[in-house]
């Protein structure tokens, strides 16, 4: 685009330079007609502009111009001569009245100004007979910087100077503009990354939501979890251990052993809450609420305690000094917040804590002591031993056990915990997830969800859990049919055009943070997908269908297909009630439970529901 507006500049300026080259170069010009009476027209004295011959036939009124260039500029004619005539001469533009009668026939002006004139010649006879013999027109040109061409030029020059003056600044700007861009977007750059930093760093030190509200607030609120594992290690004979080592070898020592744990605990999503010296603590269930944190946390503890017992066997093997841990766990109620103004420090408080203190400091090394409130959500999991009630410092006796290893069914030849294992955890986290979308419903679901609401939800899924009992539904497949119940209507909350796709979105996003791989989110968005396109192809369809259309059968069936033709009208899908009845007619009349249980479960028969429309629309 510069290219194209510098060729055109060059254009205009190589155009107007022509004319001006053509007009200063032109030479004095006359009509190349014959002037009728004059003999000669000469300018500056020497320049024929116009001779003729005598014509004595040709008429006495001839109307002519004649062009002097401004340094051209003095003008002669000279008449035929005519026996007894007198002339008399006016230069209209020049003279102010008319010359005297002379028998000269010759007129000579010079030094004219530039402008037009107009020569006006008369003759007078011997017979007093007076006649205008010519009449002439006569411009001088101005000096080229003053004629119309060159005022064009100016101006055009003017406005291209403005133009380019203008084009100039505007690049500069441009220039400047980019710089500055360039400028900002690097320090943009250096922000973000900046910011990234200080958020990594303060997620190392502070949960992420904790750390968000803080940075958001300046403050954070202390929350309190009614279900937490509160897990603490300390390293056996610790401070003879400091007396003898070298205090750099001690350091790397500790830092080695904590790094592992960090790794560990991130693996099961535990937070870390600090190191004091030996000690490590750490808790499950915060800030992320969930169930199956006391089984995570003892899995966490069973891979410190294997790390611990490998570098054990190795140090005997070196006859080097080996360090060996306990590790005690408590489940209960805590309260989670941040202290400190200027070095902040996430901590939790209370009996919790103090009692997984206790479970540490009473256990053995190298073994996972853990209360007995622990022991009855983790006993399905794990081979505990039990110790009897051991008297706690300020508790009196309480009930303790040694975690042995995970149960052989639910493990593998290595100890691991198999797919048995994760079954039975994925039972469990089901839980978090019904949570947490009936929380979404509260939280977030529009008003005008008089349907597709929380109570459709947990009526869907609570309807789902009897069907699977009834229909002897394999682990497995309950687990994928029980996301699907509980993700099935989430996507009216946020797109009513288009509910399974906003469901499928929901499914990807959710399902992954709460431990569920792909295999599970692919089966629930199929199962969710088969619903809504009314493809039944597995037991599970047919459950999720006869738990969606439960309501059909109900006793109140009337009570919520009213709610559900508010609902449809106020998102613009109906608007005639009478429609609406046939729609339902319809419905009734061609609806089939599709599993034994379903149709068994059915409170009012088909006819009784079409009576009370017709009822209803009455």
């Amino acid at each position: 685009m510069q290219c194209f507006r510098k060729l055109s500049l060059s254009g205009i300026f190589l155009f107007f330079l022509t004319i001006l080259f053509q007009s200063l170069t032109a030479q004095v010009s006359g009509n190349s007609e014959e002037f009728p009476f004059v003999s000669r027209i000469i300018s500056d004295g020497d320049s024929i502009i116009y001779s003729s011959a005598d014509s004595d036939s040709q008429s006495h009124y001839v109307n002519r111009e004649v062009v002097l260039s401004f340094r051209k500029n003095n003008f002669a004619i000279e008449l035929k001569p005519e026996n007894n005539y007198e002339y008399q001469f006016f230069l209209a533009g020049l003279d102010k009245k008319r010359s005297p009668w002379q028998n000269r026939n010759y007129k000579e002006y010079t030094s004219l100004p530039s402008g037009r004139y107009t020569l006006h010649v008369w003759f007078r006879n011997s017979d007093n007979k007076i006649g205008e013999m010519v009449t002439l027109f006569i411009r001088v040109k101005p000096l080229w910087f003053f004629s119309r061409l060159a005022i064009v030029l100016y101006v055009v020059l003017f406005f291209l100077i403005i133009w380019a003056l203008y084009e100039h600044l505007e690049l500069k700007f441009a220039r400047k503009q980019y710089l500055l861009e360039q400028i900002i977007n690097k320090r943009t750059e250096d922000l973000i990354i900046e910011k990234e930093k200080t958020e990594a760093l303060l997620a190392n030190v502070l949960p992420k939501n904790t750390a968000d509200e803080l940075m958001a607030k300046g403050k954070a609120t202390k929350i309190k979890y009614n279900f937490v594992t509160v897990l603490f290690s300390d390293i056996q004979g610790f401070t003879q251990i400091a007396e003898e080592m070298n205090p750099e070898v001690l350091i790397d020592e500790l830092d080695k052993f904590f790094f592992h744990f960090d790794s560990v605990v991130e693996k099961y999503k535990i937070e870390k809450i600090k190191t004091i010296g030996d000690a490590y603590m750490c808790a499950g269930g915060i800030p992320e609420k969930n169930r199956t944190n006391p089984v995570e946390v003892i899995l966490a503890a069973l891979e410190m305690q294997l790390y611990m017992k490998k570098l054990k066997e190795s140090s005997v093997l070196t006859g080097m000094n080996y360090w060996d841990i306990r590790i005690g766990i408590h489940t209960g109620t805590v309260i989670a917040g941040v202290v400190g103004q200027k070095k902040l420090s996430y901590d939790i408080w209370g009996d919790t804590v103090n009692t997984a203190s206790r479970m540490e400091s009473s256990g053995d090394a190298g073994k996972i002591n853990i209360s007995g409130t622990t022991y009855e959500f983790v006993k399905d999991f794990f081979i505990c031993e039990h110790r009897g009630k051991m008297p706690v410092k300020y508790k009196g006796e309480l009930d303790m056990y040694f975690v042995k290893g995970i149960i052989p069914e639910l493990s593998d030849e290595e100890g691991v915990p198999n797919h048995r294992f994760l079954l039975k955890m994925q039972l469990i986290k089901l839980q978090d997830v019904e949570e947490m979308i009936n929380k979404m419903f509260i939280d977030e679901a529009p008003p005008n969800l008089y349907f597709h609401n929380a109570s459709l939800a947990r009526n869907i899924i609570s309807q789902v859990e009897l069907l699977v009992i009834a229909e002897s539904l394999p682990e497995e497949e309950y687990i994928n049919l029980k996301l699907a119940s509980v993700f099935l209507i989430t996507g009216f909350i946020s797109d009513y055009e288009k509910p399974a796709e906003a469901a499928f979105l929901l499914v990807e996003e959710m399902l992954p943070r709460y431990g569920f791989d792909e295999k599970n989110i692919d089966a629930s968005r199929q199962i969710i997908g088969n619903s809504f396109n009314e493809h039944y192809e597995s037991i599970s369809d047919k459950i999720l269908h006869d738990a969606r259309y439960d309501y059909l059968g109900r006793v109140d069936y009337i009570k919520l297909a009213d709610k559900l033709l508010r609902e449809r009208k106020e998102h613009g899908k109906i608007t005639d009630s009478r429609t609406w009845i046939d729609i339902q007619m319809k419905l009734l009349v061609d609806h089939e439970f599709l599993t034994n249980t379903g149709r068994l479960l059915r409170s009012v028969s088909v006819e009784d529901q079409i009576a009370g429309l017709q009822v209803y629309n009455n």
